[in-house]
């Protein structure tokens, strides 16, 4: 028996009165029960329990040590009881993180409505354009858009969004309509910088073609899709953005998708958390509440630029 477990035996003795008594109760052998106590006494240096064949007497110290005890034992239990609950009913703090556009739009609105629906979580949202490291920071959910690796992370699939070039009516009165990527040397572009895709967009020569690049002279360069997306609406060029940055705009006639035959595949989108089973019931609560919301949204998005012509089609749930 482990330290506890010995508590527990002489907790149980005393309470039932006798060691056969005890481990009759626990589930064990009376000797599991001696040695359980007499470990303790080992380890204490002191003596718990005055011991007749028929009888159990506590000594002096075993009388304020047995207090203690208790006290350990209903601290613990209360202690497996609240994971107990908590296992089934959502509750505490849930972290989540979401690239910061995506959840300005479409995670906060959704996490305002969970909230409202279960009262026992409070929530901290992180929006952040980098991939967060769920442990180490302490997340339990994140909004990933990206392929995953393999890995132990628990993956919900959301939909999926598209790298989409677009322009406005006036620009493109004024300069044209680019018709190929190559074009794009000749036009203002306005690119939201990536390192990983500085000065040069990746184009699929036709649909399902591997991707080529095309070196782009920015005329402006920002580090906020929303950013790129404003200038790209007051008509100063063309811009490249995940398709759900530029879907009020499209929607609205602000903008228009270019080039939708070239664009590069689409990204998957997904809500993940670290393993299955450290899923508490905050997270399968929000999991249960969120994703089916969450595909809504898209598919509306979807659908409503596939009406307005808008050929790239902004994510597919």
């Amino acid at each position: 028996m482990d330290r506890l477990d010995a508590l527990r035996a002489f907790v149980t003795a005393v309470d039932r009165g006798s060691l056969a008594a005890a481990a009759r109760g626990l589930g064990c052998s009376p000797a599991a029960v001696t040695r359980a106590i007499a470990a303790l006494e080992a380890r204490l240096g002191m003596q718990l329990l005055h011991r007749t064949t028929r009888t159990l007497r506590l000594t002096q110290f075993g009388e304020s040590y047995i207090a203690t005890c208790r006290e350990v034992l209903a601290a613990l239990d209360a202690a497996e009881r609240g994971a107990a609950a908590e296992l089934e009913r959502p509750s505490g703090l849930l972290t989540l993180t979401a690239p910061l556009r995506f959840g300005q739009l479409h995670l906060r609105p959704v996490l305002d409505d969970f909230l409202d629906a279960n009262p026992g979580v409070q929530a901290r949202l992180l929006l952040l354009d980098r991939v967060a490291s769920l442990v180490e920071e302490g997340i339990d959910m994140a909004v990933r858009l990206a392929h995953l690796p393999d890995s132990s992370q628990v993956a919900t699939r959301l939909g999926e969004v598209r790298r989409v070039l677009c322009a406005a009516p006036s620009y493109i009165a004024r300069r044209g309509a680019p018709a190929s990527p190559s074009a794009l040397r000749d036009h203002a572009c306005i690119m939201e910088h990536d390192a990983a895709e500085a000065e040069v967009w990746r184009f699929a020569a036709s649909p399902g073609r591997s991707l080529a690049p095309v070196a782009i002279r920015p005329r402006l360069m920002v580090n906020s899709a929303a950013a790129a997306v404003e200038s790209a609406m007051a008509g100063h060029g063309v811009t490249r953005v995940m398709s759900y940055q530029a879907a009020a705009a499209v929607m609205a006639g602000q903008l228009v998708i270019l080039l939708p035959q070239h664009e590069p595949p689409p990204i998957p989108v997904h809500l993940v958390s670290p393993s299955a089973s450290a899923r508490t019931a905050k997270q399968r609560a929000f999991v249960a509440f969120a994703a089916p919301r969450l595909r809504q949204v898209l598919t509306k998005i979807a659908a409503e630029l596939t009406d307005r012509g808008g050929a790239a089609g902004l994510s597919r749930a």
